[in-house]
């Protein structure tokens, strides 16, 4: 069998053992997925490639500590984890003195990357739930929060009554609730309102 063929899992142990050749085909495997989200997160190449490398030098340095069991989850955890660093590392702007403070007044002082950054993960945690729902229940909700069509309109479209659709929202909003009560309800109806915008 050609080592290429070796599933992840299999790959990986052979990794534990100090196996080059097999951590060579999981970089092969993985890179440009790896890089696409990053560069997704930092439209910049060279960062992006810099991140890229570092996540794939720290998981053959550590291997010993690692405990991977999906290879690809653990990749994407990872590239958001190396992005909000960067992010983090790259908001340290040197500051200069000025004696005109009411020039400086109105200015307001906000981080976008963290915040698209934060955006962007609530967002993929909310698809990745939504995928969980019932079929009709997901296009309810698809319709009404993304679409931004009303109840009535729904009803009308997918051949339901009102009172179906209203159930369905229900159905669907307090499963998010449910699965995503680590994160703060202001936080969750912050995004839901940018949806219905």
């Amino acid at each position: 069998m050609s080592p290429r063929t070796l599933t992840d899992h299999e790959l990986w142990n052979a990794i534990l053992q100090g196996g080059h050749s097999a951590f060579s085909i999981l970089f092969d495997r993985y890179w440009a997925s790896v890089y696409t989200t990053v560069y997704s997160y930092v439209k910049d190449e060279t960062i992006s490639k810099e991140i890229t490398h570092d996540i794939f030098l720290n998981i053959w340095l550590k291997r010993e500590q690692l405990q991977i069991l999906s290879f690809s989850a653990y990749l994407r955890a990872a590239g958001r984890y190396h992005v909000y660093k960067y992010i983090k590392q790259a908001k340290a702007i040197p500051v200069t003195y000025s004696d005109a403070l009411e020039e400086s007044a109105d200015l307001v002082c906000r981080n976008q990357g963290d915040e698209n950054l934060g955006y962007l993960e609530l967002k993929h945690n909310i698809d990745e739930h939504l995928r969980e729902l019932p079929k009709r229940c997901r296009e309810v909700f698809i319709l009404s929060r993304q679409q931004h069509l009303t109840n009535d309109q729904i009803a009308g479209k997918l051949g339901i009554s009102k009172r179906t659709v209203e159930n369905q929202l229900t159905h669907a909003l307090h499963h998010l609730r449910v699965m995503l009560k680590n994160i703060s309800i202001g936080i969750f109806m912050w995004l839901l309102f940018v949806w219905m915008r």
